[in-house]
């Protein structure tokens, strides 16, 4: 009589559809086809590829798509700036990152009084306008600022720079991972030209996010112990051309992203294995939480 190989006590006429041995009604286990046994399931789940990333995302089964989205919305702002008006489109005005308000002669957003600093008596004459700032509460700009640009140089690198970075990372994280990460990173970026950068100014660009995902490949380097010196040398390239064109890049937003994506990814790669998500999710939102207060702060000292 045919026993079940992990119990002789017992008679099995049923065999494992991948081992063909004996097996008793215990240790059948439903397969596709048939029945296996409780060694083969256990060596399929060993050789079954994961459908979580390294670091519990989801693993995308494109891990392009993500960037070719943020990238197409970045060409959708630009095709609208550029059918208004190109760098004289209200739209710039609208969603840039202003400070302060700002005065403008009614009809010509790109010019403003900079001697105008209320609503008030901006809006007492017909012939002008006002544009909200972040401190006036167009909070929006800190995120919309980060989808804006106006030169085809701008856009061009930041985009080739997105689609270099993004498909590797979400690839390492999973897809709302990445997409967390790029969102927050260009918010601190914000942030920071929020602060820093002077009252009067404008900012606009995607320079912010792309540090941000720049810190965070360097945070992915250093976990699995990759060869560092490339990833270091063309960080090193991208602050030194933020450094020499000053006068023209925004700084602030380059090292607010960049210390942004250094903070997010390292809540990401390093928390612990055990309720790893619930520890994710945690240390994103201590850093949203940071950013709005600063955001908050800096308004009420804008006030």
């Amino acid at each position: 009589m045919p026993t079940c190989y992990r119990h002789p006590d017992r008679e099995s006429y049923i065999r494992c559809q991948r081992c063909d041995r004996a097996i008793c009604p215990d240790c059948m286990r439903d397969a596709a086809v048939g029945f296996q046994c409780p060694t083969c399931v256990a060596e399929g789940k060993k050789t079954t590829r994961s459908g979580r990333t390294a670091y519990g995302g989801l693993r995308p089964g494109n891990a392009g798509i993500t960037s070719m989205v943020l990238i197409g919305i970045n060409a959708a702002v630009w095709l609208l700036v550029m059918a208004t008006g190109g760098s004289a489109s209200v739209w710039i005005a609208r969603l840039s990152l202003l400070p302060t308000g700002r005065c403008v002669p009614a009809g010509q957003p790109s010019q403003y009084f900079p001697q105008l600093h209320s609503e008030a008596v901006c809006t007492a004459s017909a012939a002008r306008e006002w544009i909200p700032g972040v401190s006036d509460g167009a909070y929006w700009q800190l995120l919309t600022s980060a989808f804006t640009h106006v030169e085809i140089w701008h856009i061009g690198f930041n985009m080739l720079a997105l689609w270099v970075l993004g498909p590797q990372l979400e690839l390492a994280v999973g897809r709302a991972r990445f997409l967390a990460l790029y969102l927050l990173s260009g918010l601190a970026g914000s942030v920071l030209v929020y602060w820093a950068a002077p009252v009067g100014g404008s900012t606009l660009g995607a320079s912010g996010a792309i540090f941000g995902l720049m810190g965070a490949l360097l945070v992915l380097a250093f976990k699995v112990r990759a060869q560092m010196q490339p990833v270091l040398t063309w960080i090193g390239i991208n602050f030194l051309i933020t450094v020499v064109g000053r006068g023209f890049i925004s700084w602030q937003g380059h090292l607010g992203g960049f210390l942004g994506g250094l903070l997010i990814a390292a809540a990401l790669v390093y928390a612990p294995r055990q309720r790893r998500t619930t520890w994710q999710v945690a240390g994103l939102a201590a850093v949203g939480v940071v950013l709005v207060v600063a955001t908050l702060l800096r308004t009420a000292a804008l006030a």
